[in-house]
């Protein structure tokens, strides 16, 4: 049997083959998605990267030899169909193809490790263990595209922000924000760490005067959580903006999340509808603001105790995030528990320009004015237990001329979960790594 493509090429995906092309021949590839033998005749449902099309092979219209190569396919294999298209109001997109020649490229070893038409559904392990197949189900292929959608998005908006992107080192001598969640690796002959965030090199780019840049790539993050929301390598969609502040940040932020929703709507109509996911729910920008202050207010009043000064337990996200339609921005909040680099306010230090950008319950966004001023940055270290020598580089550039400026970090996996109606993040990463996951 001859496995090899040769002169075979596609002509149409299953989405281009319609009653407006009937009659024409046409070549499809992809793999079969179902078979059912009827005796005289036979219906074989194909499945490439935008759908389904069907081959009907009447015993009277198909040669023998290809009805009994169509007998002998099994499910997943990947297959060539050269055919005829005609109308056919049930099959798929109202057409079908009558087979001229069948070609198998790589036949599927049986049985499956699990069913791709969801016949049988298999648990959250069991299709991460071949997430393979799992990718092939067009519910999991669609949240893929909507999420190739939003980073092209994000792209377009930032582009459109007269923004530099730029691309950051992950292998690091320090933390990025002090703390024990650290990845180390040996490096040759010294310890260095997988990087949790680009916050420092992003801030020095605001010293190097390209004003506006953004970055989207991994980071990594090791905490022992085994929650829906949590990895331990993500991807996160950085920005920051030298000669702004907070409110001034947020703004872009605001309008890079409504340019998402937008363009999700507008672009994935489709893969919205297989999700049955109304995304047209979700209220666009500006988005409200809640004052920390307010926050703690308002959770104790849900009957969740909460002291002033503490980070926002599991309870009091969800008291706070049911008390909204969506995304709103949470600000002011307490220096002590936001990183070193979080301006404080002059007349109230212990207040911080920092805030969050939650969707209902869930944490999306982080970010603030940063400090530019070397001695209150070293300052700020030391009150977090933090050794300055151990951020010489960083530190460098602010002695130099550092303008001021202010930024943010996106989840864009939390963002991914918000845009498709996913629960567990895993869903929304193609190889997902968490503390017991480190494969495939």
């Amino acid at each position: 049997m001859d496995y090899l493509l040769r002169d075979l090429r596609r002509t149409h995906y299953s989405k281009d083959v319609n009653p407006d092309i009937s009659g024409e021949e046409v070549i499809i590839m992809g793999w079969v998605h179902e078979i059912r033998d009827l005796g005289g005749i036979i219906f074989v449902i194909i499945r490439d990267r935008d759908g389904l099309v069907q081959i009907t092979a009447p015993s009277k219209k198909v040669d023998a030899e290809i009805l009994e190569e169509l007998r002998a396919l099994r499910k997943e294999s990947v297959v060539a169909i050269k055919g005829t298209v005609q109308e056919a109001g049930k099959a798929p997109n109202g057409v079908e193809i009558i087979p001229i020649k069948t070609t198998i490229l790589n036949p599927a070893k049986q049985p499956l490790p699990m069913d791709p038409t969801e016949k049988v559904k298999a648990e959250i392990d069991t299709r991460l263990n071949s997430r393979f197949l799992d990718l092939r189900k067009a519910n999991v292929s669609s949240i893929f595209k909507i999420k190739a959608n939003m980073f092209k998005a994000v792209r377009q908006y930032f582009d459109e922000q007269g923004m530099i992107e730029i691309n950051t080192p992950k292998l690091v001598a320090s933390a990025t924000e002090g703390g024990t969640e650290l990845f180390p690796i040996t490096y040759f002959e010294k310890e260095a760490f997988l990087g949790q965030s680009p916050q420092l090199y992003k801030q020095m780019m605001m010293g190097a005067g390209f004003d506006k840049v953004f970055e989207i790539g991994q980071i990594f993050r090791a905490e022992e959580h085994d929650t829906l929301r949590h990895l331990n390598e993500a991807v996160s969609i950085d920005c920051e903006i030298s000669f702004a502040d907070d409110v001034d940040v947020m703004n872009v932020l605001d309008g890079m999340i409504t340019r998402v929703l937008q363009s999700t709507k507008e672009n994935c109509a489709k893969e919205l509808e297989t999700l049955e996911y109304d995304l047209s729910a979700i209220p666009e920008g500006p988005f409200p603001e809640v004052k920390y202050d307010d926050a703690v207010d308002i959770i104790n009043s849900k009957g969740i105790d909460m002291e002033w000064g503490e980070d926002l337990s599991r309870e009091a996200e969800k008291a706070l995030g049911d008390t909204q339609e969506g995304f709103y921005f949470l600000t002011d909040w307490p220096s002590a528990i936001k990183p070193f680099y979080a301006m404080p306010y002059e007349d109230r230090p212990e207040i911080s320009h920092a805030f969050d950008l939650m969707y209902k319950n869930l944490e999306i966004s982080s970010g603030s004015i940063r400090v530019h001023q070397y001695d209150l940055l070293v300052k700020q270290m030391i009150e977090r237990d933090l050794n300055p020598d151990g951020f010489g580089s960083y530190l460098k550039a602010f002695e130099y001329g550092m303008a001021p400026h202010a930024g943010w970090g996106v989840g864009a996996d939390r963002l991914a979960m918000v845009l498709t109606g996913v629960e567990n993040i895993r869903e929304t990463v193609l190889f997902p790594r968490d503390r017991h996951r480190l494969t495939p």
